[in-house]
């Protein structure tokens, strides 16, 4: 339309104008990077990150590049940071080996485990005071997630029609469990046993608690209107993943996360170029890749203490977004739809192009409560992910071959603009979501 009404004033115009200098052509409208987005997804998920695993060299490697990656976009630490780093402390307990024996009778080391604060324990029921006993008996569901971070001295016996179960359990423990906090010096010890309701128990065990340094990588693009300067937009995604997992057929075993979540960081790091270059943000922009999402969103939880919930009005939490969605190409979803106006004001933003966003097709997964948004969602900030997943049938989701060749790169950028797009109105300050109502011991999910 510009083109048309530039070449009328022309025709009218006639010799007058033809003596100016030529116009400048209009600004071609700003757009996501797709070399920065190409670059970044396969730098992340290279082999030479080894899986970006929590606590391990590639983890850390991973976050020397994106904090180089903000520095050369130009953000700006948080306030109260020296760098793009964001350093907290996790606590991983690693148990040793376990004795157990129930009636006088040894059990094998598949039919015991624990989680513990405690570096050795020994426990008998002839002690002067025995610890507390829980029985999870055949008809009855082994609710274990509470004991997994002992307050109490317990042993759990659990009966042997759960051996599914517990397999699936003990193979979780003693891969180690993280805690943001230190663990209290107490242990849960739990067997897979049928004995009576009466019986005689020897424990004996080891374990290491291990502090691990972490780090999220935080940048800030400071925001234009100082009526506005607490009213922060946050985008963020998580860079960690698995590490290294059992070795397939053909030897792999580095679980690259190129969807889950190198895909989501790269977002990041492409939103933050790209509003940086359009240099009109009205609100403060805070860009995050979160570390210790993999176990238990640890680095969410960290940075969302560092803020005042208050003074954030909308996080975009970007989670695989690497694979066209179940409603095709140009379409994403955003999760707890219904729990603020975010998505509606994402979709009007959006409106005469040929990306849509849709609600969350998966609500029996809770993934809005599974993810990095979780947190701040919790405190009341209209904090929803924004993903295409289709997590009931992906096939690659945690294993070796979540590799770069498996993602659509052209539907990806499309995502990612169409994200840049749809936040124009909550970066510029003409749009507010609702909050969410905090979640309480009345209304939790």
């Amino acid at each position: 339309m510009k083109l048309l009404f530039l070449l009328a004033a022309l025709l009218v115009a006639g010799p007058v104008v033809a003596q100016k200098k030529a116009a400048k052509p209009a600004a071609k409208a700003a757009s996501v990077s797709a070399a920065t987005v190409t670059r970044v997804v396969r730098t992340l998920a290279a082999d030479d990150m080894q899986g970006r695993g929590t606590g391990q060299p590639g983890g850390l490697k991973a976050a020397q590049f994106l904090a180089a990656e903000f520095k050369r976009i130009g953000l700006k630490p948080l306030p109260g940071l020296a760098s793009f780093e964001q350093p907290f402390t996790v606590y991983k307990s690693q148990p040793g080996p376990i004795t157990a024996v129930l009636n006088g009778q040894a059990l094998g080391p598949q039919q015991v485990m624990m989680a513990s604060g405690l570096s050795t324990l020994n426990w008998s029921s002839e002690d002067a005071k025995p610890v507390e006993v829980v029985r999870v008996g055949p008809g009855e569901k082994a609710k274990l997630g509470r004991l997994l971070h002992p307050t109490a001295n317990t042993l759990v016996i659990v009966d042997t029609t759960h051996a599914r179960e517990f397999a699936g359990l003990a193979n979780y423990l003693r891969q180690g469990t993280m805690s943001g906090e230190a663990p209290q010096p107490f242990a849960t010890v739990i067997a897979l046993a049928s004995v009576p309701e009466k019986f005689t128990y020897r424990i004996g065990a080891t374990a290491a608690v291990l502090p691990l340094e972490q780090r999220n990588v935080v940048g800030l693009l400071p925001g234009h209107n100082p009526k506005r300067a607490k009213e922060s937009v946050v985008f963020a995604g998580h860079y960690d993943h698995l590490g290294y997992l059992k070795p397939t057929a053909q030897g792999d075993s580095v679980a690259n996360g190129a969807d889950d979540d190198a895909s989501g960081t790269t977002a990041v790091v492409a939103l933050a170029e790209y509003f940086n270059k359009k240099n009109d943000n009205a609100r403060p922009l805070i860009f995050v890749a979160f570390a210790a999402e993999e176990v238990g969103g640890l680095g969410s939880q960290y940075f969302s203490k560092q803020l005042d919930p208050q003074q954030v009005v909308a996080m975009f939490n970007i989670e695989m977004i690497g694979k066209e969605a179940k409603f095709g190409p140009n379409t994403a979803f955003i999760t707890g739809f219904d729990k603020s106006d975010f998505g509606k004001l994402l979709q009007a933003n959006l409106a005469g192009s040929k990306f849509h966003f849709e609600p969350d097709p998966y609500p029996e997964q809770n993934l809005f409560y599974r993810s990095d948004n979780a947190t701040l969602a919790r405190l009341g900030v209209p904090a929803h992910t924004i993903s295409t997943d289709q997590i009931p049938t992906d096939g690659l989701y945690h294993s070796v071959d979540d590799e770069v060749e498996t993602l659509d790169l052209t539907n990806m950028t499309a995502v990612i603009q169409a994200i840049a797009q749809s936040a124009t109105g909550i970066v510029a300050g003409r749009q507010t979501p609702t909050r969410i109502p905090p979640l309480t011991d009345d209304n939790q999910r």
